[in-house]
């Protein structure tokens, strides 16, 4: 019968493997794209007479036949290279694509005019010609294409401002980009626009930086959007089919002089003009060099910017739009995001608005949630599917702690049927108390407070360091705090906060109102002497330049959280008496505060990435209402996730495992009982356990713990002691011999094992949630009645007081170790288990453990301790066994073991010594 069973296992064993090979041979694979590359001739600028080449790529549907296409456009600093792969599996789904390198990008000619209507939008209303030529993509009229136009950061803001000059796009899907890019570099958190702007400094160098000569393919990725980096291709037939002008006019193709025909390959030096203004227009250029100089929004620039905007077309946009913005975004907000839909909403055009983990600070990305998403999108509004968004109105990722099994961020997405904007669909009031403070603004503006670093979170990669580390900092002396009382229910914030901030300056005080006179001054003919007219008395018109900020605040052993690193900048202008108030939008966020948790609301003068003043200055800050009023969406729900197709087959694969057991007779052992060993807590008998390669990890160990004791499992690093206990649990089956606890023998499930407790390994637990909720939610899975927990004295040994009721992740090793122990005694089990249980624990709370593991013995139970702490194993067990290789070396109690070696020199003998001695490693 045994030999028919194993014949059995094995006849299943080859069909699973069968049909699994089976299954992957005729399994359909994604079907070949090909790629179409071609130089693109078209005609724009003001007067419609400036030829470019435009850099391009046409990916057929892979199905064939008609089609409707997708236009992709890259980032800033990208090219047509920066979406190939996004491109592919468009055109896998069924779809015509084509990508393009921008004017003044890639291998494009031409130079960079932020997509203005004169130039990038032009370019792309001929593309949408080009595709309407094409016999793959389907018509809706003669040259009216069935098209739309996906993007990121700069192809995000090409998608709109090219829907609202063509009609004839049909669909639009822009990624964490701008409405308005003069607020987007100027931004005031008062609403007064960017003319009172503050210059976000660091981001407008990055993005200038990244149109010059040398922007390629390296550096930093930030500016390229969602897709920025991902995707781009090695394969050099782009580059190879003989096209022009591989850098543009400013590349190095143009830069050969005639001398250097002797030398292949030769590049001259850029010009100066080339150096200082890379592929940018002259005029845009010449802005730069102004604003950057001044700090200062000139009426001209904000005209330049905002014509490159969505901004400057509203309600011009008509058409379906879906709006993907990265809640990890310092340059582009979620307050674009929300200006573009309500911009786009206010036509009476579909919108579904989505914030996901991601943007320019870096973060997850979530490519392949949102390709799905893009892809329904188009598919609803290009291949006309039919039907609408089940509730995906508005969309947020949240944080769903670790996937268990693979240790990897688990990413939930609440979903609501109305997007509420950043005001949220409720209101809650927080007070907050603080006295009000004086502020200082450094000499030279140095050293600044840091929120976030720009660009860093390009240098990371997708869930870089800009979206693993809080790099909050706020400058000691240049931060005004304000305190909420700790939450006694959870707060939710989705959206932006507001709090009303008072402003005084004292009359005279060196420096005070610089920072505006100083910089109101960018407006003389010599940006230079701007400084030379500073305001330094603080009388009415001066301006105060401060960064409002909204943390989460744990307590004293954590440091405060800023969620997504972010700051609202502001600039008060002070009255006659020298004081200013206003009321601050604080950044839109959406972010969870622990029961606990304090909300803290600070005002600092300086901050790393933009332009503050260099002249020192004292302000005094308060708050003009004691309050911050946090917007809330309880819409926002995060749907059940079904399982897997393959989920659903599991019984049926189940049940005909059970079949051909049965069939081959194999008994399952029912709970063999020795009634003579019920009262005996644990007896190992003959037990061995091998290695793959043979190799005995345990070895014929036999044993026995009696009630009462507390029997320390001692031996060196590989002596088989966790491959015991694992036995001892029911985790892994011995190779031979039995483990008896109460006279039951051990098997995977076995019920004796509910009275058994155990920690080993190391903890295991949901760090999201607290320590208290990962007590209950694991009693719960035990099946059995709350009531015979015991919580209350698990608690009690655990000694976390308030922390009991934080979140896990904000725990220390020694905080973990002692939750888990309390895990193990939850039940007040009659076999206790503990794998290094002093692990983390400082000397005090080893001495508690010591005492708790003796009363809990005395009390009638018995603990098993492996640990390497032969001094704490001394003082605490009253019997040791002793491995070495696998094999028994000893067993009995401590007394008898010290009492086996004679003294050395008159002292004392230690079980240190004796250890050393049985195991043959004393020196």
């Amino acid at each position: 019968m045994k030999r028919g069973g194993r014949r059995a296992v094995w006849v299943a064993a080859v069909t699973v493997l069968v049909i699994g090979v089976a299954a992957w041979l005729v399994w359909p694979s994604a079907p070949q794209v090909r790629a179409l590359n071609q130089m693109i001739t078209v005609v724009d600028g003001p007067r419609d007479d400036q030829r470019v080449t435009l850099d391009t790529s046409f990916f057929p549907p892979a199905g064939g036949g008609r089609a409707p296409v997708v236009l992709l456009a890259h980032g800033f600093g990208g090219s047509k290279q920066s979406t190939r792969q996004s491109a592919v599996r468009l055109a896998q789904d069924g779809y015509a694509v084509l990508t393009w390198s921008a004017r003044g990008f890639g291998r494009s000619s031409g130079q960079i005019a932020l997509n203005s209507p004169d130039y990038e939008v032009k370019d792309v209303r001929q593309l949408v010609d080009w595709v309407a030529r094409r016999p793959e993509v389907r018509l809706d009229a003669a040259g009216d294409p069935r098209v739309g136009i996906a993007g990121g950061s700069y192809g995000g803001a090409i998608a709109l401002m090219a829907a609202a000059h063509d009609p004839r796009i049909d669909a639009i899907v822009p990624q964490i980009t701008w409405y308005d890019l003069a607020d987007a570099f100027f931004p005031n958190a008062t609403g007064q626009g960017p003319e009172s702007g503050v210059f976000k400094r660091m981001w407008a160098g990055l993005f200038f930086s990244r149109g010059g000569s040398a922007a390629g393919p390296g550096g930093l990725a930030a500016l390229g959007g969602a897709n920025a980096g991902a995707g781009a291709d090695t394969d050099d037939a782009d580059d190879s089919d003989g096209a022009d002008g591989a850098e543009g006019p400013q590349g190095a193709s143009e830069r050969a002089g005639a001398g250097d025909a002797a030398r292949p390959g030769a590049v001259r030096p850029p010009t100066p003009q080339e150096v200082r203004c890379g592929r940018f227009l002259p005029e845009i250029c010449e802005m730069y060099q102004r604003i950057a100089e001044s700090g200062r929004a000139t009426t001209e620039a904000v005209q330049t910017l905002r014509r490159s905007s969505p901004v400057s077309v509203t309600g011009r946009i008509r058409i379906p739009t879906l709006l993907l913005q990265g809640r990890r975004d310092s340059l582009f907000t979620l307050g674009q995001a929300d200006a573009n839909a309500r911009a786009v909403a206010a036509t009476g055009a579909s919108v579904e608005v989505a914030w996901f983990d991601g943007g320019h600070d870096g973060g997850n990305g979530e490519a392949d949630w949102l390709h799905d998403r893009t892809l329904r999108w188009f598919d609803r509004h290009l291949k006309r599917t039919g039907g609408e968004g089940a509730g995906e109105a508005f969309t947020v990722t949240r944080d769903g702690g670790r996937d268990p099994g693979t240790r990897r961020p688990v990413q939930l997405h609440a979903m609501a049927a109305t997007y509420p904007g950043l005001s949220g669909s409720g209101r809650v009031s927080v007070p907050l108390s603080g006295p009000d403070q004086p502020v200082a603004n450094p000499p030279g503006g140095s050293p600044a407070s840091i929120s976030a670093v720009p660009g860093l979170g390009g240098l990371g990669g997708a869930g870089g360091l800009g979206g693993a580390v809080n790099l909050s900092a706020d400058m000691a002396g240049q931060s005004a705090v304000f305190d909420s009382a700790p939450l006694t229910a959870p707060l939710q914030v989705t959206g932006s906060s507001t709090v009303r901030v008072r402003v005084t300056s004292p009359s005279g005080s060196p420096g005070a109102g610089a920072a505006g006179s100083t910089e109101r001054a960018e407006n003389t003919a010599d940006a230079g002497d701007a400084g030379n007219g500073a305001d330094t008395t603080g009388g009415a018109g001066s301006e105060v330049t401060l960064f409002a900020k909204l943390y989460d605040v744990a307590g004293a052993a954590q440091a405060p959280i800023l969620p997504e690193g972010l700051a609202a900048p502001v600039r008060i202008t002070l009255g006659a008496d020298g004081s200013g108030e206003a009321t601050v939008a604080l950044p839109a966020i959406d972010h969870g505060f622990d029961v606990g948790h304090r909300l803290r609301v600070a005002f600092t003068t300086t901050d790393l990435g933009y332009s503050t003043s260099a002249v020192p200055a004292v302000h005094t800050v308060g708050l003009a209402s004691p309050a911050v009023t946090v917007p809330t969406h309880a819409a926002l729900r995060t749907p059940s996730t079904g399982p897997a197709w393959w989920i659903w087959a599991l019984p049926l694969v189940a049940l005909v495992a059970a079949t051909l057991l049965l069939l081959a007779g194999r008994r399952r052992a029912v709970d063999e009982h020795d009634p003579e060993l019920a009262s005996v807590p644990l007896r190992i008998s003959g037990l061995t356990k091998a290695y793959r390669n043979g190799e005995l990890a345990v070895n014929d160990l036999s044993f026995t713990v009696e009630q009462g004791q507390v029997l320390g499992l001692l031996g060196p690093n590989g002596a088989g002691k966790t491959t015991t206990l694992r036995m001892l649990m029911g985790l892994i089956r011995p190779d031979g011999g039995e483990v008896r606890i109460f006279g039951h023998r051990v098997v995977p499930g076995a019920p004796v094992l509910s009275r058994l407790g155990s920690f080993v390994e190391g903890p295991g637990f949901l760090p999201h949630l607290s320590g208290r909720d990962n007590l209950e939610l694991y009693w719960k899975a035990t099946g059995r009645p709350a009531e015979d927990a015991r919580l209350a004295e698990a608690l009690e040994i655990a000694g976390l007081g308030k922390a009991l009721d934080r979140a896990v992740r904000t725990y220390s090793q020694g905080m973990r170790q002692r939750l888990a122990i309390a895990q193990a005694m939850l039940g007040l089990p009659d076999l206790l288990v503990l794998d290094e249980p002093t692990n983390g624990l400082d000397p005090p709370q080893i001495r508690e453990m010591r005492e708790v593991l003796i009363r809990y013995a005395a009390q009638g139970r018995t603990v098993i301790v492996s640990s390497h702490l032969l001094a704490e194993v001394e003082q605490t067990c009253s019997h040791v066994v002793v491995m070495h290789r696998g094999r028994l070396v000893t067993a009995g109690t401590v007394s008898e073991l010290l009492s086996s070696r004679a003294p050395v020199n008159g002292s004392g003998t230690r079980l240190e010594d004796v250890f050393l001695d049985l195991i043959g490693e004393k020196a």
